[in-house]
């Protein structure tokens, strides 16, 4: 069975890096190191973590992982 979705964590800064990388790491959703986003693994996602493979760490996961915002859950709570 094939892992549907892709965990994408951006390792490295995009400071020295041309601006085609600069691009596709935003648009994966990668604010900057540290931020993570899960993705669906289809060609299209591939081909743009194959580009900045060595700015970022990849793992297949089953199903996207989900966190609430913490301002969501308190305006929820008031």
């Amino acid at each position: 069975m094939s892992k549907t979705h892709l965990l994408v964590r951006q390792e490295r800064s995009v400071i020295g890096q041309t601006e085609s990388m600069r691009t596709t790491i935003k648009g994966l959703g990668l604010r900057g190191p540290g931020s993570s986003v899960v993705v669906k693994n289809t060609p299209s996602f591939r081909g743009a973590v194959k580009k900045v493979i060595h700015l970022i760490s990849v793992q297949e996961t089953e199903a996207p992982v989900v966190k609430k915002p913490a301002v969501a859950a308190a305006k929820k709570a008031s």
